[in-house]
C-alpha cells in the first residue's frame, strides 16, 4: 500500500499554493491570521473567489460545477487554504447538503438548488440534532405530516450552527412511526424563512452565537423539497456524517495552530531566563502531540488511499475521535505558553473593529476562547463514546 503523494500531487499543491498566494486579498486573511472571528461575509467572499475560478467544490462531479478532483487533491486543496490563513467558509453547503442532492436529488432539484450553492448565494444549515436526539439521531420526533402537496412539520432542532444566518436548512424529520426507528425518517429542504420557523440563541461557553435552537409550528414544505424517497433518509444521513466527521479532524487547522505554538513560544520566558522554546519539558509536550499528529496523517492518507481504491472502511470515526483528542490537547497547551495573559478574556476584541487597549499580545486573545470551544469536538459529529462503539465494532471486529 503505497500511501505518499505522487509528482502530479507535489505539482497540484504547488498550484493550489500559488493561486491561493496571489488571490486571497491581504483584508480576507487578516482577522484569520490574528485569530479573529470575522464576519460571515469573508468566507462567502472567499468562496466566490474559488468559484470564478472554478475551484468551489472540489469533489462534485464536473457536469454540476464542480472539479471533480480526487481525494488526495481535495485534501491537499483544504490543507493548503488552513495554512495559508484563508478565511473559514462554512462546509453545509459544499460538503454536506450539496453531495446530498447532487447523489440523490431530482434533476429538478439540482436545477433549483446546486447553481446558487456553487455560486455561494445560498446559505444552508443542518438541522440533525434535537433535544433527545443527538448521537443517536434515530430517535429523532420532529415529525412531518403530509397534507396535499406540502408536509406539514412540527418540532425542534437543537446545536444549529449558524441557523439564525441561513438560508435553507437540510434537515432530518420522521415521516413514518411504523418499523425501526431509523426506517421512518427522511430528509426535507425547508426554506427558513416560511412562517413557523423561529430560533432562540444558544450563547456557548466561548461567548460566541454560532448555535441555535430552531422550532418548526405547523411550518408547510412543499413534496417537492424530499430529497431521495421517504423514509429512506437515515441512508442519506449516514452518507453525510461520514464527511462531517472527516471535517473534524481538523489535520490543517492542527498543523497550522502547532506551527503558531512554536513561533510564540519563541517570544515567551520559561520563568529562568531562557526561552520557552528551549524548554525541554515544553519541547517534550508538544513533540508528544506532533507525533500523534502525524500518526493522524498517516491514517488520513490511508483512508484517501481506500477512497481512492474503492475499499473505503470506517476512517470517518478514527479520524474524528483521533482529530479531537489532538485539538483539544494543542488548545491547552496554547493557554498554557500564553502564560498569565490566557487569564484575560477580553470576549469583544475577538471581533473586529475593537479598539480599546490591548492586554497582552495579540496572540494570547483567542487561547481561552479556543479552549472552551474545543470541549464540544467530543460530542459534535458523534460523541466520543458511540465513535470509540464505531471503532471497537467496525474496524477491531469487537
Amino acid at each position: 500500500m503505497d500511501l505518499s503523494q505522487d509528482a502530479a500531487e507535489h505539482a497540484f499543491r504547488m498550484e493550489v499554493r500559488d493561486f491561493i498566494a496571489k488571490n486571497l486579498p491581504e483584508e480576507l486573511k487578516a482577522n484569520t491570521a490574528q485569530g479573529l472571528r470575522g464576519p460571515k461575509e469573508e468566507g462567502i467572499a472567499w468562496h466566490k473567489i474559488l468559484a470564478k475560478k472554478g475551484w468551489a467544490a472540489p469533489s462534485w462531479p464536473k457536469e454540476n460545477g464542480g472539479c471533480e478532483w480526487t481525494p488526495t487533491q481535495s485534501y491537499i486543496f483544504e490543507e493548503e487554504m488552513a495554512l495559508a490563513g484563508c478565511p473559514p467558509m462554512s462546509p453545509f453547503p459544499i460538503k454536506m447538503v450539496g453531495p446530498v442532492i447532487i447523489h440523490f436529488g431530482t434533476p429538478e432539484q439540482k436545477a433549483k438548488w446546486i447553481p446558487p450553492t456553487l455560486a455561494g448565494e445560498m446559505i444552508w444549515c443542518q438541522g440533525y440534532s434535537e433535544p433527545g436526539a443527538g448521537s443517536d439521531l434515530a430517535t429523532l420526533q420532529t415529525r412531518a405530516v403530509k397534507d396535499g402537496d406540502d408536509y406539514v412539520v412540527n418540532g425542534m432542532k437543537i446545536w444549529t450552527s449558524y441557523g439564525h444566518q441561513a438560508d435553507w436548512m437540510f434537515a432530518l424529520v420522521r415521516t413514518s412511526s411504523e418499523g425501526k426507528p431509523q426506517e421512518g425518517i427522511s430528509v426535507l429542504l425547508i426554506d427558513m424563512k416560511t412562517p413557523g420557523v423561529s430560533h432562540r440563541p444558544i450563547i456557548t461557553i466561548d461567548g460566541s452565537h454560532i448555535l441555535n435552537e430552531i422550532r418548526f409550528d405547523n411550518v408547510r414544505v412543499p413534496q417537492f423539497n424530499r430529497i431521495g424517497e421517504e423514509n429512506k433518509g437515515w441512508t442519506y444521513a449516514k452518507f453525510l456524517l461520514g464527511n462531517e466527521r472527516a471535517l473534524i479532524a481538523q489535520i490543517a487547522q492542527s498543523t497550522q495552530l502547532v506551527a503558531k505554538l512554536k513561533e510564540i513560544a519563541k517570544q515567551e520566558a520559561d520563568g529562568f531566563g531562557g526561552r520557552l522554546i528551549d524548554d525541554p519539558d515544553f519541547r517534550a509536550k508538544l513533540t508528544a502531540i506532533e507525533i500523534e499528529l502525524d500518526a493522524l496523517r498517516t491514517t488520513n492518507e490511508r483512508v484517501l488511499y481506500e477512497a481512492r481504491t474503492g475499499t473505503a472502511g470506517n476512517g470517518g470515526a478514527i479520524l474524528k475521535s483521533k482529530g479531537t483528542f489532538i485539538s483539544q490537547a494543542l488548545s491547552e497547551v496554547y493557554t498554557e505558553v500564553v502564560q498569565y495573559y490566557g487569564n484575560v478574556w477580553e470576549q469583544k476584541a475577538l471581533y473586529p473593529g475593537w479598539n480599546q487597549p490591548p492586554i497582552g499580545p495579540d496572540y494570547a486573545k483567542n487561547a481561552v476562547p479556543l479552549y472552551m470551544r474545543q470541549r464540544a469536538n467530543t460530542i459534535e459529529g458523534g460523541s466520543e463514546e458511540i465513535q470509540k462503539n464505531v471503532i471497537s465494532k467496525q474496524v477491531l471486529g469487537l
